[in-house]
């Protein structure tokens, strides 16, 4: 069974930093891409970043060139790092993996979320 674990969300000060993390387990045979997104409270959910197994990346408008994606496919974990945390980024933010696993009876190609975890940026 896959499952993505979140960590790293927090309370941090407007233009203050924070590191996301996202593992996922289970039997893995391949992420094809990963994600990050993130809800607001009264709104819809957003794309954050997103990075291909090629190192392709792709970031929302709003926060290009403050945050940055990368991923450790040795340890099935992606990262976001935040830098330069306005109010506007408070939300809950989860991980998604584009993932190719083993889900008996057989092998299956799938789009798996994970809880999330909440960033306040707040003085």
């Amino acid at each position: 069974q896959v499952q993505l674990v979140e960590s790293g969300g927090g309370l941090v000060q407007p233009g203050g930093s924070l590191r996301l993390s996202c593992v996922v387990s289970g039997t893995i045979f391949s992420i094809n891409a990963a994600g990050w997104y993130r809800q607001a409270p009264g709104k819809q959910r957003e794309l954050v970043a997103t990075i291909t197994n090629s190192g392709t990346v792709n970031y929302a408008h709003s926060v290009e060139s403050r945050f940055t994606i990368s991923g450790d496919n040795a340890k099935n974990t992606v990262y976001l790092q935040m830098n330069s945390l306005k109010p506007e980024d408070t939300a809950v933010y989860y991980c998604n993996a584009d993932a190719t696993a083993a889900q008996p009876p057989g092998v299956t190609r799938d789009v798996y979320w994970g809880q999330g975890t909440q960033v306040t940026v707040s003085s």
